[in-house]
């Protein structure tokens, strides 16, 4: 008698991927992009969870726009739909100044005008952090929003 493989379960993940001018038009472009992928994928504009994504896609974009520049370098957007959650990775080719990470995010002052980006990052992000980009130079700065109830698409192998 000779053993059946056991069925395996895959996930596909889905994944877009879009290298970006670093202006501001392509900080409000990665914003305008992501939220169309975004809906490709079933996440519809206006809701929870796109429009925390827009603000964090946002934010990462104008922070590599802003922080990270480095003349005649573009900067790139991920978005990755894995099993619960979307990934967003925002690089810059700049390794230095390196934003602080989770919980090391400080509040400005009342009267400041920047400094709020990392906050909102922190309060919508279920998870985020700070890496170095792959390959190098540079670095990338991840953060998950949860999409509850997707599980993502699952194929089982045929027996």
């Amino acid at each position: 008698m000779t053993a059946r493989p056991t069925p395996q379960s895959l996930v596909t993940v889905r994944v877009f991927t879009q290298r970006l001018s670093a202006t501001p038009r392509g900080a409000r472009l990665a914003r305008h992009l992501a939220l169309t992928q975004l809906h490709a994928w079933g996440i519809p504009h206006g809701t929870e969870v796109s429009d925390a994504i827009a603000v964090i896609v946002a934010e990462l974009a104008a922070n590599a726009v802003t922080h990270g520049r480095v003349p005649g370098r573009d900067f790139e957007l991920r978005l990755s739909l894995v099993p619960g959650s979307v990934r967003i990775e925002v690089s810059d080719t700049r390794t230095e100044p390196r934003p602080p990470g989770p919980g090391a995010v400080s509040a400005p002052r009342p009267l400041d005008e920047p400094g709020r980006g990392l906050l909102l990052v922190d309060a919508l992000a279920a998870r985020w952090e700070v890496v170095d980009r792959e390959p190098p130079p540079g670095k990338t700065v991840r953060a998950e929003v949860d999409v509850p109830g997707w599980l993502g698409l699952i194929r089982t192998a045929p027996a």
